[in-house]
């Protein structure tokens, strides 16, 4: 059975891996870019996953389903591959300060630790002193407080998609770079639902079974050519990469950190990302990266962790993410009218977070 895929983000790359290891499957991936451009080159790669407020239904399902497959996926694929893949597996602190009074408040906090004790994963509510003790680094007079998720995690997104892909080369995968979808010749268009016979790209005429569409913001033009417009709008979100020099606080403790939207995430020798922005277009499809809203996002990572002021900027950078407009990220199933078209896009600001388990169910709805 043939599979093509569209798209070579960390989703597609996904996607592409769990398959390859389905026997009887002949899988490509096209893509006009090299792997992990666009929205994954740009994504920090932290996963929110036990910290996060969604409790219930597909949404937490999801989240679990991926951040339990890291676990394992990530020493399989360093096996395969023998790239190393920069994985931190000492959880996620989120900051609670009155910078933003959020919604939750510390009883709604209490309330999720309850709840996730309760599906097997552990939270912690650190007061300031404990705070303080652990992560001396962290000093405002503003935060209140911090929650402490030790089974989440951060990884490196570009690092994953290299080692996804070349896994998946090894697994009989071929993967075509430089390709792009030119136009989607369907069959029988009377009737309903249809079967796509084949794509006409810039290297011919592709024929297969299944085609999934994982192109992000490019999913939106694809699914036009098949007169059933998916739209996806990209959000800008800028980053920096700041080093000190020297690990901020513990060396032996360094979580990614979080509060108010803004991410602190060791990388290394001393080095730190920080983001990111969220901007929407103005007008059409246009967003220029907005200065101010960067030097926003820096300011508040130096409130929260002062020691900062001081880094140098080694380089910043910036990406598109697609969210879909008018319906909830992530878009995962069939596109509607066809049989054989499968879609896996617009996940937003979660597509490393969800990637294991859209290929999850990418693959049982092609094996089912």
């Amino acid at each position: 059975m043939n599979v093509v895929i569209i798209g070579c983000g960390v989703v597609g790359a996904a996607i592409a891996y769990e398959l390859s290891l389905v026997k009887g499957l002949k899988i490509t991936v096209f893509d006009r870019e090299p792997p992990a451009q666009a929205a994954t080159g740009a994504a920090l790669g932290v996963l929110m996953g036990a910290i996060s407020q969604k409790i219930k239904g597909k949404a937490w399902q999801m989240r679990q389903t991926s951040i339990q497959r890291y676990e394992t996926l990530i020493p399989e694929l360093e096996t395969l591959t023998g790239r190393k893949i920069p994985f931190n597996r000492q959880g996620i602190l989120m900051l609670l300060s009155d910078f933003s009074p959020s919604l939750e408040g510390i009883s709604a906090w209490e309330k999720l630790v309850e709840i996730r004790h309760s599906q097997g994963w552990d939270l912690e509510i650190w007061d300031t002193a404990k705070l303080q003790n652990i992560c001396p680094q962290i000093n405002h007079k503003k935060i209140t407080g911090a929650v402490y998720s030790p089974q989440d995690r951060q990884l490196d997104p570009t690092a994953l998609t290299l080692a996804l892909v070349e896994a998946a080369q090894q697994n009989g995968v071929t993967f075509k770079f430089g390709v792009a979808v030119l136009d989607t010749p369907t069959s029988t268009p009377e009737s309903s639902p249809q079967f796509c016979n084949q794509l006409e790209t810039t290297e011919g005429k592709i024929a297969a079974d299944w085609f999934v569409i994982a192109a992000g913001l490019g999913s939106t033009p694809l699914t036009a050519k098949l007169n059933q417009m998916v739209d996806i709008r990209p959000v800008l979100g800028q980053a920096l990469q700041l080093r000190v020099g020297h690990p901020l606080g513990n060396p032996d403790f360094q979580p990614a950190i979080t509060g108010n939207d803004v991410h602190i995430v060791p990388v290394g020798g001393g080095d730190y990302w920080v983001g990111a922005t969220v901007e929407f277009p103005t007008n059409g499809y246009e967003i220029p990266p907005n200065q101010e809203l960067l030097e926003f996002v820096r300011e508040q990572a130096i409130a929260f962790c002062p020691e900062l002021a001081t880094a140098t900027i080694l380089r910043t950078w910036s990406g598109l993410r697609p969210r879909p407009e008018g319906r909830p990220a992530p878009v995962i199933g069939k596109l509607p009218g066809f049989t054989n078209v499968l879609l896996a896009t617009g996940h937003y600001r979660n597509g490393v977070l969800l990637a294991p388990a859209t290929a999850y169910a990418i693959r049982e709805m092609i094996i089912s």
